[in-house]
């Protein structure tokens, strides 16, 4: 499910594999996009509604962003399925690249938390019917077209309407309300329910984003016995791991829910094998990472980094294409550099420069291993050409790394006329499209390299 929740996919954050133009004439990373059977409007939301409209079928809408890698991987491994082409007819299609500030209102309509995020909306009233985060395999998209069109044509009771319920509240952005009407969904659904694992789900990021941290690791603990193991289980262990890595680190019961949470992971990893893409499955290792680093188990997080790196390794060898190969680029690095060796990543994301010349992660990454390893000059260039490639808030991302690169230099003037520039251009994007995390980050480094500069 990959919500880039505490690593790399969560609006704007600063780490290395986060957001990264002047030029905004240049496409957002065409190249990311494979062929699909189902006839998506890209970036036309005005046109998709219009289209659902006159067809009387509801809006599907993938909101997806170059940077984020699960993204890719659903273009990648599952929209690209020849399956699906039977669905065409069922809705209206649109990809929303929130890369783009032209496609601002209607993210200030319908904000995001998560990429990808998936909605099913009503063109009748121009309200969301479905919102879900996170990737899902051929047969959970075809029961999320279900649900979207139950949800559509009314007439649902029981479980079935608590969660279409639980589905809309959510879209609205009522997270506590949709936990709240989830939970209710499973406490009637019979114990055989085909909808389980799904309502887990949902409840599970409802609750996160309401911020019910303790509870949302105490329910996936207690739903996931009664949950068939499938991708929808997996997906429950790593939201109940989200929830316990963002309680604070001197909660009481942080390391018993941590642990429980863990050893669900672990099982998730474990055969018999679960069906989920190469990156679900990376997603699992990277948590694991992150618990035990919480743990303060280094030996552990080596272990794991190195083992989740040889996965990340042999599953790109074996990538169709090049689009499908850069998925696993942003988790090479990042296991690259939880094993203190950045180098052994940088040949996989220069070939991806190579073959993706348009699209402005590889340079964004290569800039922050270069400087990890001293190739400063290297560094710099690198930056170079992801700012000219890219555009909208992902900008900033790449402007704070390159301040960075003129920290490393010594060149701590420069490093200040860049972050400035990066604010400067933050309070020139659409308010819906800056994290105003990212923004605080910023001033704060700023503020950081003035003070030391006096």
């Amino acid at each position: 499910m990959r919500l880039r929740l505490l690593a790399a996919c969560l609006l704007l954050s600063s780490g290395p594999v986060a957001c990264t133009a002047a030029n905004t004439n240049v496409p957002a990373a065409d190249a990311s996009h494979a062929k699909t059977p189902l006839p998506f409007i890209q970036d036309d939301y005005a046109r998709a509604l219009a289209e659902a409209r006159a067809k009387g079928v509801p809006l599907f809408v993938d909101v997806w962003a170059p940077w984020c890698h699960t993204c890719r991987s659903m273009k990648a491994y599952v929209l690209s399925d020849a399956a699906l082409a039977r669905h065409a007819d069922r809705f209206v299609w649109l990809e929303v690249n929130t890369d783009l500030t032209s496609n601002a209102a209607f993210q200030e309509q319908y904000p995001v938390e998560f990429w990808p995020t998936l909605y099913v909306i009503d063109p009748r009233q121009e309200k969301a019917l479905l919102r879900f985060a996170g990737s899902a395999t051929v047969a959970q998209l075809e029961k999320l077209f279900e649900d979207g069109e139950r949800a559509y044509k009314g007439g649902i009771t029981g479980a079935e309407a608590l969660l279409a319920r639980g589905d809309a509240l959510y879209a609205e952005g009522r997270s506590a309300e949709a936990a709240e009407t989830l939970a209710e969904a499973l406490a009637e659904a019979p114990a055989d329910w085909s909808r389980r694992g799904r309502a887990v789900e949902s409840l599970l990021t409802a609750m996160y984003g309401a911020k019910q941290h303790e509870a949302c690791a105490r329910k996936a603990l207690e739903e996931l016995p009664r949950t068939p193991r499938s991708l929808s289980w997996a997906n429950g262990a790593l939201l109940g791991m989200y929830c316990v890595l963002s309680l604070p680190e001197d909660h009481a019961a942080g390391a018993a829910l941590r642990e429980g949470l863990e050893a669900r992971v672990a099982e998730a990893l474990a055969p018999p094998a679960i069906e989920m893409s190469a990156d679900d499955r990376s997603g699992l290792y990277e948590v694991r990472v992150q618990a035990r680093e919480v743990a303060k188990d280094a030996a552990a997080v080596k272990a794991l980094s190195e083992e989740w790196l040889a996965f990340l390794e042999a599953e790109a060898a074996k990538a169709p294409n090049p689009q499908a190969r850069t998925v696993f680029d942003s988790h090479r690095m990042l296991a690259a550099m939880k094993l203190q060796t950045p180098a052994r990543a940088i040949p996989a994301i220069e070939q991806s420069e190579k073959d993706l010349p348009q699209d402005y992660n590889p340079p964004a990454r290569l800039s922050t291993l270069y400087r990890l390893v001293g190739r400063l000059d290297d560094a710099l260039a690198a930056s170079d050409r992801a700012l000219a490639r890219v555009q909208g808030a992902r900008r900033l991302s790449v402007l704070s790394g390159r301040a960075d690169i003129l920290v490393a230099r010594e060149d701590t003037a420069g490093a200040v006329k860049t972050l400035e520039e990066a604010i400067t251009f933050a309070k020139s994007l659409p308010a819906s499209q800056v994290s105003p995390r990212m923004v605080a980050g910023l001033e704060k480094k700023l503020s950081g390299l003035q003070a030391s500069a006096q």
